[in-house]
């Protein structure tokens, strides 16, 4: 794996850990290296109650990404209600608010991607079946 993309994935990872830590829903992580045409190396999407609980993951994922020697990230939408977006480049962070989510459906825009959520050690879990896991979080609808 090259340096840039294992970096890459320390830093989704980082990401994914803090929106858990700060009670986000539903944190995925979308490797979408080998699709040729992504915007960046990794996609770290999550859903939110609130705009304030999405501004506290933010403020914590800023914090943390400085600690750890990261570049400060570009935010767009923080005055936001339902979306924030959080980019360090090689890594996008999506932080929504559930019905953001469920409208907008990245994952299924982005499904060619590996999907991947944090185990509770830590450690990234293959999603093995994509509908299951959306489904769990009723973030798609049966057809």
């Amino acid at each position: 794996m090259n340096k840039d993309i294992l970096s890459a994935r320390n830093l989704a990872k980082l990401c994914a850990i803090t929106a858990v830590e700060k009670i986000a829903q539903a944190v995925l992580i979308i490797d979408l290296t080998k699709i040729e045409t992504a915007p960046s190396f990794y996609f770290v999407i999550c859903s939110c109650d609130s705009d304030v609980q999405m501004r506290a993951i933010v403020d914590e994922m800023e914090k943390k990404s400085k600690e750890y020697g990261y570049p400060k990230p570009r935010i767009e939408g923080i005055n936001s209600t339902s979306w924030i977006l959080v980019d360090f480049f090689d890594v996008v962070v999506h932080i929504m608010h559930y019905e953001a989510r469920r409208f907008y459906n990245l994952e299924k825009l982005w499904g060619d991607g590996a999907f991947y959520k944090i185990g509770e050690s830590g450690k990234l879990t293959l999603v093995r079946n994509k509908t299951k896991f959306l489904l769990e979080f009723h973030l798609t609808e049966v057809n």
